[in-house]
């Protein structure tokens, strides 16, 4: 089988989705291939921060996306030896939704394929996987898939790579990341919750727990060091239980849940970029272009991020059945890299001694220095709360 679009989209996460959406708002012919059936899948980057939803409002579709189940957090507090640190506030936003939203993934994909669908130019694929990409002259021109039905060919004048941090598009085009050393692994899991429960958001001590009040149960997410999983696999699931419990003791009650390794996913921490994002008549962007750690919930926005400044820069030289060159495709990197540079080493650098260095490590004996510095000066919480929740860069819809 073969199609034709002015832009193939690679993945139909929220880099992918977005982008897809936003072009062919602006009237251009988009096919997007997702390699699954459905977006159902858990332990995903869950936080809608402050940026997102203004990009929802601009797009005159909040009051709707609120509609949808979530909970939300005007402010990062970290508990670290017993002690509360309020160490990021949104409250002073100038935004119309001055909080980060927690909302399951999926419910934020089907938003957003709902809303393109009714773009006459949008056209979403499922259960198409992307397996190489088509090249005329060195020049990429379009994706080959498969397909439920087959082969699939997909000529486009631009390829998107939004497949995420494992990349197949960037592969095929010979981009190659540089990688950092994340300071973790992430073990996520479930446990029910009560109404009479009291957990901190972040708490710090052997390893470091985040737990997301996801209303019937919190969604947990356990930190530990870089490739210490098969250690703790070792040591056993009641070793396992003891740490979560001493860290959350309002959930000891419960820990006997976790039963078995397999009701524990193992997130496996990336953090890379590339030092170019393009090639004639491709680019990356989102995970693909730049692996954000899970430090502050902030891949998911910058993705978006990513996607909104892709539309607004190249959408009028799609519109006009042009195709971009090497001089457009630069233009998004050059807007989008530095953002994605400086987030990248606020997690590595600055939060680094939040996280647990080996897995006897107690985190509460070397709190960053900046925490007491946040502890004494309230306006940096703020400075935080722009940061964390507005990105170095915003963008906004165009027009």
């Amino acid at each position: 089988m073969t199609m034709r679009a002015q832009c193939c989209v690679v993945g139909g996460g929220p880099a992918g989705m977005m982008a897809g959406m936003l072009l062919a708002r602006q009237g251009v012919e988009v096919i997007v291939l997702e390699k699954h059936a459905d977006f159902l899948r858990d332990f995903r980057g869950d936080t809608v921060h402050p940026s997102t939803l203004e990009l929802i409002a601009e797009l005159g579709w909040i009051e709707e996306f609120l509609s949808l189940p979530h909970t939300k957090m005007p402010h990062v507090t970290v508990n670290m030896g017993g002690q509360d640190v309020t160490f990021a506030d949104f409250t002073r936003l100038k935004v119309r939704c001055p909080y980060i939203a927690f909302m399951p993934q999926w419910d934020v994909l089907d938003f957003l394929a709902g809303k393109a669908a009714a773009f006459p130019s949008f056209r979403l694929l499922r259960r198409a996987q992307a397996t190489e990409l088509l090249t005329e002259q060195e020049r990429v021109t379009g994706v080959l898939a498969d397909t439920e039905n087959g082969p699939l060919e997909v000529w486009a004048d631009l390829v998107i790579g939004a497949d995420g941090r494992h990349s197949t598009v960037r592969a095929r085009a010979g981009l190659v990341p540089v990688s950092d050393s994340p300071p973790m692994d992430v073990l996520w899991f479930r446990l029910p919750r009560q109404a009479r429960d009291r957990v901190p958001f972040f708490q710090g001590g052997k390893g470091a727990l985040i737990s997301i009040d996801r209303g019937d149960y919190w969604q947990i997410a356990y930190a530990i060091p870089a490739a210490a999983f098969d250690e703790l696999k070792t040591a056993g699931l009641p070793v396992f239980r003891e740490r979560v419990a001493a860290l959350a003791p309002a959930l000891r009650d419960r820990v006997q849940r976790i039963d078995d390794w397999e009701a524990v996913h193992h997130l496996t921490v990336r953090v890379d970029r590339l030092p170019q994002w393009h090639r004639p008549g491709l680019l990356c962007i989102g995970d693909a272009a730049h692996a954000m750690s899970p430090a502050g919930g902030v891949g998911i926005n910058l993705a978006v991020q990513d996607a909104v400044a892709t539309a607004n820069l190249l959408s009028p030289v799609l519109t006009r059945g042009g195709i971009p060159d090497r001089a457009d495709l630069a233009r998004v990197q050059s807007r989008r890299e530095r953002a994605a540079r400086v987030t990248q080493a606020f997690q590595l650098g600055i939060l680094r001694d939040l996280y647990p260095k080996d897995l006897g490590d107690d985190t509460t004996q070397h709190v960053p220095p900046l925490f007491t510095a946040f502890r004494a000066l309230p306006p940096l919480r703020h400075l935080a709360g722009r940061f964390i929740g507005m990105g170095v860069r915003p963008e906004h819809i165009a027009a």
